[in-house]
């Protein structure tokens, strides 16, 4: 085993690691920030990672923490769990720094606690807007974290040309169970259906052509 996957239990990174666990047994690794969704996530995790798609190459998730409640003020959407509307744009959800704090303790922990990991993914999409998503953003913080750290890492994102419906259709292939997925920002068992991530979600479904599974609270925006 040399690679950890960035494991949220959302739909992108289910996918990552089931592509991931195709190639070698791998390492999930879940990140608390103390955001209002997280209970919910972490919910799901061994729920996703016991289906077919992962069964006998995915070791245990490890569950780390780095609380950003005392970087991010207490009325914050993301703390307070009132994310941006459905139709909002996805430059709104923009959480400051929430790459850096995934990637640097996942980083420490793939050199520290788990020797032999080189090499750390994550589910990075086409077209994302932030500047903690571009090749240049993880090629600087690989090398940091290698000199830091005197130990080599390999940060890779090898979605970062697809699509969301691409993923999906990918992921169909390899039997995703896409319904016990969780997306959503609201901080809920169930997917709201009303909040920016829900509308993502359920777009990218459509445009793969394949039907959503996914159980909405409030299904006044879901369309066949």
């Amino acid at each position: 085993m040399h690679t950890a996957v960035l494991f949220s239990g959302g739909l992108d990174s289910a996918v990552l690691l089931a592509e991931e666990a195709a190639r070698d047994v791998v390492q999930p690794i879940y990140v608390s920030s103390g955001l209002a969704w997280e209970s919910a996530e972490r919910g799901i995790l061994e729920k996703v990672l016991v289906t077919s798609a992962f069964a006998g190459h995915v070791r245990p998730v490890v569950v780390l923490s780095v609380d950003m409640r005392d970087v991010y003020a207490a009325t914050h959407w993301a703390v307070q769990g009132t994310p941006p509307a459905y139709h909002t744009p996805d430059e709104d959800v923009y959480l400051p720094g929430r790459n850096i704090v995934l990637l640097g303790k996942a980083g420490v922990y793939c050199t520290a606690a788990a020797a032999g990991i080189a090499r750390l993914v994550l589910g990075t999409l086409a077209h994302n807007p932030f500047p903690d998503a571009t090749p240049a953003f993880r090629d600087a913080m690989a090398g940091a974290l290698s000199l830091g750290l005197a130990h080599p890492l390999q940060i890779d994102a090898p979605f970062a040309g697809a699509s969301k419906a691409e993923v999906i259709r990918r992921g169909v292939a390899l039997g995703v169970p896409f319904a016990l997925t969780l997306s959503c920002m609201k901080g809920g068992a169930r997917h709201c259906g009303v909040c920016s991530k829900c509308r993502e979600r359920h777009d990218a479904f459509l445009d793969a052509g394949v039907d959503d599974p996914t159980d909405y609270v409030d299904s006044r925006f879901v369309r066949a």
